[in-house]
């Protein structure tokens, strides 16, 4: 089933880009700055309306952009890799680079450069370059939707303005991810033959749960039983297997909330939303990237799960119903929900719950969606 696309008419997903890119990607200490990702669901969710009311409330706790100190080149940027320090230096980067070649070029010559860092800000880089791949896939799904028989909707797509606000996010997206990359230590490569949702099952949670998320990810290689989890899952033969076993793992991921989801109910909803992130990606990409993405998408994933899933689930007799009616009826109601609760992590995996939804035609993963609302703090 394909997943909904509301396009955005009015300016406001422009509007709010504009407003939050001068700000920074991360504001006291290392707190991403998750705006960017939240308009976007709220615009695609149908609630557009409620965008820059969410965005006065949230503008608040944001600071200025960092300042640029020195040109990234071809020649200097595997040096910078990973240093917060040159994060508006990438970003400069990025926007030269779309603004001068066809943004899935871009993507493209640097999506196998980044994944091995996705493990990046609590996966908040990749996760923030998904809803940016969405938006512009769905711009030039639109614009090959209204093109006569001679248009350009083959190839690399129709073009966006270099100085779209769209195309701007997606090199700040990029640009955090350069600088905040981050390998997962201990990783072996995909051998086993575990489905997602057995092989998350099969994740064992380090030792020092509750010591931070960059603390935690150092201790993952002398985690007893990680590596080998991280070799559980199968390895697809094809890069369509390997679509359909990230679609899966994004599934597993997300069900899988609803009973652990209590130990850290913001921090585990990245399980599911990194892996969602690369899922929407694929599309924009060549095939031949796919398996290695789906590698790195379990990684993420499995290393989020370690950090943060408790050892008990919550008895299924204690969690939540799905909102009532079909599909796409409970699906709107759960969204409506999230938006009017607002905290922004609600949003964004409220939004992979819909997604879920609409490719499996149940509302199980609405479930986890509910959960989330009622064990993260409103902010609304």
């Amino acid at each position: 089933m394909e997943p909904r696309r509301t396009t955005d008419t009015t300016g406001v997903l422009d509007e709010a880009l504009q407003r939050l890119h001068s700000t920074g990607p991360e504001f006291h200490g290392w707190l991403t700055n998750h705006g960017p990702m939240a308009v976007e669901a709220l615009v695609r969710g149908g609630h557009a309306a409620d965008v820059h009311r969410w965005l006065d409330y949230y503008r608040s706790k944001l600071e200025d952009p960092p300042r640029p100190t020195e040109p990234i080149t071809a020649g200097s940027w595997q040096e910078a890799l990973g240093d917060p320090r040159r994060t508006a230096d990438w970003t400069e980067y990025f926007v030269r680079e779309t603004g001068e070649r066809p943004w899935r070029d871009v993507l493209a010559q640097w999506w196998p450069r980044l994944l091995p860092g996705i493990a990046a800000g609590a996966t908040h880089p990749v996760i923030r370059v998904g809803h940016a791949v969405r938006t512009l896939l769905a711009d030039e799904a639109d614009r090959a939707d209204g093109a006569d028989a001679t248009g350009r909707a083959g190839g690399n797509g129709p073009e966006v303005a270099a100085d779209s606000p769209r195309l701007a996010e997606l090199a700040h997206g990029l640009g955090y991810w350069a600088a905040r990359s981050l390998p997962t230590p201990g990783l072996a490569p995909l051998s086993g033959t575990a489905g997602p949702a057995e092989a998350l099952d099969g994740v064992p949670p380090i030792a020092g749960q509750g010591s931070g998320y960059r603390d935690g990810i150092a201790l993952l290689a002398g985690t007893p039983g990680w590596t080998a989890a991280s070799a559980s899952l199968r390895a697809p033969a094809t890069p369509d297997e390997a679509r359909d076993l990230l679609a899966e793992l994004v599934r597993a991921a997300t069900y899988r909330y609803a009973a652990y989801g209590h130990r850290s109910p913001v921090m585990l909803v990245h399980s599911a939303t990194a892996p969602n992130a690369v899922l929407r990606t694929l599309p924009a990409l060549p095939s031949e990237l796919w398996v290695p993405s789906l590698g790195a998408a379990w990684a993420a994933s499995a290393a989020v799960t370690a950090l943060y899933s408790p050892t008990a689930p919550t008895p299924a007799a204690e969690l939540p119903k799905p909102p009532a009616g079909s599909v796409a009826e409970a699906s709107e109601e759960l969204f409506a929900r999230a938006a009017r609760h607002g905290d922004e992590h609600t949003v964004k995996f409220a939004d992979s719950a819909v997604d879920v939804a609409a490719a499996t035609g149940s509302t199980d993963a609405l479930v986890a969606a509910v959960r989330a609302t009622e064990l993260i703090e409103p902010a609304l």
